[in-house]
């Protein structure tokens, strides 16, 4: 009942790790959720990325600036269908810094440009286990941004998989950033609320927007 009487507050859930309900606002999650619909058709639309095992994640994504597959990047989408990865764009570049300024507060070493985006589609069975982002050669914050349905967000600790961690419900709008010493936090999915997405937004089902500065030698 409070959640629907008094806004959400903004949260630190670890140190360097912070949550920004509503930081997206609805005419901006509608803009957001075009782009994604753009980025998400072929060639290297939206893909099932298999693992080294042979699974697969019940996630889908597309990636923009570099593409991400298990464990490493390229610039072509070799596990699908070899097209060269989309380009990342300047605007959601400076979104990306606005963000971590705003969640973390301005700082000189925060003024790496972000390069990488991987877009995360859930349906309402998909999940992602805890991992960390720990492919990249940069480390800048990574800025999550959250579209359409209610997730539950398991966000932990940068030496196991395992307790202890902090369960934080992200709904459309909502910004996480975490940097610093949650760089490489364990962090994943366990759970997607179907039927939760704002009605305006016109989507089922939750996409999950990932900047990241790659650091590479070559990133532009």
């Amino acid at each position: 009942m409070d959640s629907e009487l008094f806004p959400r507050e903004r949260a630190q859930v670890a140190p360097g790790a912070v949550h920004v309900p509503d930081w997206v606002d609805p005419a901006h999650q509608r803009e957001l959720l075009r782009a994604c619909r753009d980025w998400a058709r072929p060639p290297a639309g939206l893909r099932t990325v298999r693992t080294p095992g042979g699974g697969t994640m019940t996630a889908r994504q597309v990636c923009l600036g570099w593409h991400w597959y298990p464990y490493a990047y390229a610039r072509t989408v070799g596990d699908g269908d070899g097209a060269p990865v989309k380009p990342f764009p300047a605007w959601l570049g400076e979104l990306g810094r606005r963000a971590v300024a705003d969640a973390l507060g301005p700082a000189p070493a925060r003024g790496a440009a972000y390069d990488i985006a991987l877009i995360n589609f859930y349906d309402g069975d998909a999940r992602m286990g805890m991992h960390r982002d720990a492919d990249e050669k940069s480390e800048a914050p990574v800025v999550s941004l959250s579209l359409g349905d209610t997730c539950v967000f398991r966000f932990g600790n940068p030496r196991t998989r395992t307790r202890p961690y902090t369960d934080v419900e992200l709904r459309s709008g909502d910004l996480f950033v975490f940097g610093g010493p949650s760089r490489l936090a364990y962090h994943g999915v366990p759970r997607v609320l179907p039927g939760t997405a704002p009605a305006g937004l016109g989507l089922t089902g939750r996409l999950n927007i990932t900047l990241r500065v790659s650091g590479f030698p070559d990133a532009t």
